[in-house]
C-alpha cells in the first residue's frame, strides 16, 4: 500500500544537487504547488543535512527521503536524518530489504519485468520505471498486463506536463521529476511555475483516468 503522502499527490520531487542553505526555500515553493513527496538525491551537497532539514519543516506532511541510495549503509543515514523515503536507480535487494526492515518507504529503479518481480519480493512499496525513455508508455503497458495490480510503477526520466497523460493511460501510478521541475541555478519563481504545472498536468490525468 502507497504512504498517504504518496497517494494523494504522487509525484516526486527529485531535488538534485540542491543545498542545505536553499532546500526550505526550494521545498515550500513545490510544498505549495501540491507536491507531498520530496526526494535529495545522495550525490547532491551534504544531502543529509537537506534531508534533515526537510524532515524538520515538512515531515508531519510530507514524505521526505533521499534517491540515488547504493548501499545498506546510506538507507540507516538517511533514517538517521529523518528521512522516510528511499529511491533507488536500481534494484539491489540488499538495499531494498535494508529499507524494508527500517520500515521505510522504497522505491527501487527497474527496467525490466525479472527486475521488477525481484524487487517487489525483497520488499518494494512502489517500483521507479527508469528511465522513463527507455520503459515507454507501450512498455509499461505490457508490464501492467503482469505486475501486481496494487504495484504502483511512477516513470522517472524525460517526464513533462505534456508527457504525462500518454504514460497514466498506460498504467503509470505517478511520475519522478527531475530538472524540469529543479536543477541549480533555478530561481523560485521558475520552480513554483513549474511544480504547479506539474500538479496540474496530474490533475487532469487523474480525471481522465477515472472517468474512463
Amino acid at each position: 500500500m502507497l504512504p498517504a503522502e504518496l497517494a494523494a499527490m504522487p509525484l516526486v520531487a527529485i531535488l538534485r544537487g540542491v543545498r542545505p542553505d536553499e532546500v526550505v526555500a526550494v521545498g515550500d515553493a513545490i510544498v505549495d504547488a501540491g507536491f507531498r513527496v520530496l526526494e535529495v538525491p545522495l550525490n547532491s551537497p551534504q544531502p543529509l543535512d537537506s534531508i534533515a532539514r526537510l524532515a524538520k519543516r515538512f515531515g508531519s506532511t510530507c514524505l521526505v527521503g533521499a534517491g540515488t541510495v547504493m548501499t545498506a549503509t546510506q538507507v540507516a543515514g538517511v533514517a538517521a536524518a529523518g528521512g522516510r523515503l528511499i529511491v533507488m536507480p536500481h534494484a539491489d535487494t540488499e538495499v531494498i530489504r535494508a529499507a524494508a526492515q527500517a520500515d521505510l518507504v522504497c522505491m527501487p529503479g527497474v527496467a525490466t519485468v525479472t527486475e521488477a518481480f525481484a524487487a517487489i519480493a525483497a520488499g518494494a512499496s512502489a517500483l521507479k520505471a527508469f528511465p522513463g525513455t527507455q520503459v515507454t508508455p507501450d512498455v509499461l503497458h505490457a508490464w501492467r498486463a503482469v505486475l501486481p495490480r496494487d504495484m504502483a510503477v511512477l516513470p522517472v526520466g524525460g517526464v513533462t506536463p505534456e508527457t504525462m497523460a500518454v504514460y497514466t493511460a498506460a498504467g503509470a501510478a505517478g511520475f519522478g521529476i527531475g530538472s524540469a521541475l529543479y536543477k541549480p541555478g533555478r530561481s523560485i519563481e521558475e520552480i513554483a511555475t513549474a511544480a504547479a504545472r506539474f500538479v496540474a498536468a496530474w490533475r487532469i490525468c487523474s480525471r481522465n483516468s477515472t472517468a474512463s
